[in-house]
């Protein structure tokens, strides 16, 4: 191994530990109350030295939101291998995908939700590879809807006259939506309503299907 590339692989490992720092942080403190000085202290490394790899916090975060679009995607490849009968079928299995991820890794799929609905644009003092890495693969992410509905209008399952691009962001806000309610609200809609989380969310994403059909 030469020095420069001795030197790129300390570079990664440092900027994971970093990385690996701030996801204790954050998700303990939540974005907003963590600090880079938490992080320094959580990493065991001065606050230069965060700066030295990261131009700030809001870096940081967006290199967490990649490693949860990488595990968000990863699943979805995975639950989407097999063939489906018909895009309805298809579009269903996306959004248990989806709120399974909101299970098993709730601290990545609350970044991205809450990056999602800030009313910070987070875009000053984020290098364009950084950003850019981020907005592909939140793009990617939502690709599998988007084939879905594609499919579907092609099978004229759905309308034909859906605007792919809007109807892919409706569904995600609609669903975010839904699995957010089921999981603060689940106690209230178990006891009051008599309604299961699994039978809540499907018949809500089976509500938001039939309004695409003809």
């Amino acid at each position: 191994m030469g020095i420069n590339e001795r030197k790129s692989k300390e570079t990664e490992i440092r900027k994971n530990d970093i990385i690996d720092a701030a996801e204790r942080v954050f998700f303990e403190k939540g974005y907003e109350r963590a600090t880079m000085d938490d992080v320094a202290g959580q990493a065991e490394f001065s606050k230069r030295t965060l700066y030295a790899y990261f131009e700030s916090k809001e870096q940081i975060y967006f290199e967490i939101m990649i490693r949860g679009y990488r595990r968000l995607i990863g699943l979805l490849e995975e639950r989407l291998a097999r063939r489906f009968d018909g895009a309805r079928e298809e579009l269903r299995e996306i959004a248990a995908t989806y709120y399974e991820f909101s299970g098993t890794h709730p601290h990545y799929f609350r970044a991205i939700v809450e990056y999602e609905n800030s009313v910070d644009d987070f875009q000053n003092k984020i290098p364009d590879a950084s950003r850019d890495q981020c907005y592909a693969l939140g793009e990617k992410a939502l690709g599998f809807v988007k084939a879905a509905l594609k499919r579907g209008v092609g099978e004229k399952a759905f309308r034909s006259d859906l605007a792919i691009d809007r109807t892919t962001m409706t569904l995600w806000a609609c669903m975010l939506g839904i699995f957010g309610t089921a999981q603060k609200k689940k106690g209230y809609i178990e006891n009051f309503y008599g309604i299961d989380t699994e039978s809540f969310i499907r018949d809500g994403c089976l509500l938001l299907i039939r309004a695409l059909e003809p």
